[in-house]
């Protein structure tokens, strides 16, 4: 099948590289006048909740007048994903460039809009790995799985190269609190000066790696393409709630935040980290792993946590190696604290039935462990990173850790085998106080009104502790919320040989 499908001849491929700040530019020259004030440090702006984060790529993209460099995992065929196209598209066409990088894996229902964007003369669309058989896409792994396996989880968003929004969230309403429909808790922060270059660095080390293919050599012309991607905009725009959602990208103060001079925003030391592109060909070289960043972070004697980790993941399976490392750090006497989904909000059940064995060996070795209830009862009452990160979604996916009240890295990073072994990744290690501690207050909140606190009782079984509206003290002896054939299916996934995909 390999030979009836083959991936394109990549010889030929033009290299592009993306621009460095420059004062030409309204985004440059705000940015270079912070980073004067701070050498050596970027400046950092957390962005609170689905609203502001998607309002953030809109307002970087209509005040973008060089370039547009934009990375991402799954961009959906929605109301929000058609929107951040038009406004790609209508960059492109006042003469911005602009460079969108997607995973294959995760733009269904778009090959005809991307191709056509694609044509645009101030656009290009590369894919991440292919699939080479379009229809139906997931037969491609029936031939080609070892290589399709292997996916670009990596998300950012960067203007002018001075500003970028790197995190957890992917393209999509789901992702941005859009609609009346499940909404995911997520993570992101909009980084400038030194780390908006650095991450430009990983854009380009990606946009150019073995695996990224321009779209004209993979998705068929469709000649009505473009007014396809029209009319979907035109849908999107008209779409319940869109007008206010609209509206208030005109009121966010991101903007004249950044524009407001180098004291508007906080300046800190921020690390890029990334895995080596090769990681999609499992050709990655020593050193090029995230986990190995992280691991190191974790673990170095010198500079290592003594007081405090916080790790918020989304899909969390630590592994015999991770649970040494947790429980050892425990051991130590530094206080672990980790929240994930429970059963009852999770989307991946495989990753909760592979998470779940570490549980009482996670607790037994002195980690305190949160599960995000479904329905948490946090109320939302201000508009901190804290209180976002906390929610009142129903489904975790921020990818977030703090250490000592004074480090946080934001990331799309997973703790699971699949965001350390296939997948890649990228995020920020933020040296900051203010963010560490928004993360550990998150974790305090949930831990206290939305997530279910686990414990070992007397007899080493689990037991799930929670409160109610009143504030009454609730012990639960089985998996809150779910039926015996959830239980079942989640015992039974725990011994099956699929962790290492999870």
């Amino acid at each position: 099948m390999k030979i009836l499908f083959p991936l394109p001849d990549r010889q030929g491929i033009e290299t592009t590289e993306a621009i460095t700040a420059t004062d030409q530019t309204r985004i440059g020259a705000a940015v270079l006048q912070g980073q004067a004030a701070h050498p050596g440090k970027s400046g950092v702006i957390p962005l609170a909740g689905g609203g502001e984060a998607f309002a953030a790529r809109v307002l970087l993209a209509r005040t973008a007048e060089q370039t547009l460099d934009v990375q991402y995992y799954i961009w959906q065929a929605d109301t929000t994903g058609y929107l951040l196209l038009d406004e790609l598209r209508a960059a492109a066409e006042r003469g911005v460039r602009v460079r969108l990088l997607v995973d294959d894996n995760g733009i269904a229902g778009l090959d005809a809009e991307l191709r056509a964007l694609d044509d645009l003369p101030n656009m290009q669309v590369r894919l991440f790995n292919p699939f080479t058989l379009r229809r139906p896409k997931l037969l491609s792994f029936a031939f080609d799985f070892f290589r399709l396996n292997r996916r670009m989880h990596n998300k950012s968003f960067t203007a002018d190269g001075a500003a970028s929004v790197v995190g957890g969230r992917n393209v999509g309403d789901i992702y941005f609190a859009f609609g009346r429909d499940v909404h995911y808790i997520d993570t992101d922060v909009m980084a400038l000066g030194p780390a908006a270059a650095d991450v430009s660095v990983a854009f380009d080390a990606f946009w150019n790696s073995a695996s990224a293919y321009p779209a004209g050599l993979i998705l068929p012309v469709v000649p009505d393409g473009l007014a396809r991607l029209q009319t979907a905009i035109a849908a999107a725009r008209a779409a319940d709630l869109s007008d206010p959602y609209l509206a208030a990208i005109g009121n966010s103060p991101l903007m004249q935040t950044l524009m407001a001079g180098p004291d508007a925003v906080e300046w800190a030391q921020v690390t890029v980290i990334t895995d080596d592109p090769a990681k999609g060909l499992g050709q990655q070289s020593v050193g090029g792993l995230l986990i190995e960043r992280l691991g190191a972070i974790l673990t170095d004697a010198a500079t290592g946590p003594t007081v405090s980790v916080d790790l918020i993941s989304a899909y969390f399976v630590p592994g015999q190696d991770g649970t040494e490392l947790l429980t050892g750090l425990a051991g130590r006497g530094v206080a672990v604290r980790v929240v994930t989904n429970a059963q009852e909000a999770t989307d991946v059940m495989a990753v909760h039935g592979s998470y779940a064995k570490y549980r009482p060996a996670l607790l037994a070795g002195g980690v305190g462990l949160g599960e995000l209830r479904a329905d948490p009862l946090i109320p939302q009452q201000d508009q901190t990173l804290a209180s976002f990160l906390a929610g009142s979604a129903s489904s975790l996916h921020s990818k977030v850790f703090a250490i000592d009240g004074e480090r946080v890295f934001i990331g799309s990073f997973n703790f699971d085998p699949r965001s350390a072994g296939l997948n890649t990744e990228m995020g920020l290690l933020i040296e900051s106080p203010t963010f560490a501690v928004a993360v550990t207050r998150a974790v305090d909140q949930m831990m206290e009104r939305g997530a279910y606190a686990l414990r070992l009782s007397p007899t080493q079984t689990l037991e799930w502790v929670t409160r109610d509206e009143s504030g009454a003290q609730m012990v639960q002896s089985t998996e809150p919320n779910t039926t015996w054939l959830d239980r079942a299916m989640v015992k039974i996934i725990g011994v099956l040989p699929v962790e290492w995909m999870m």
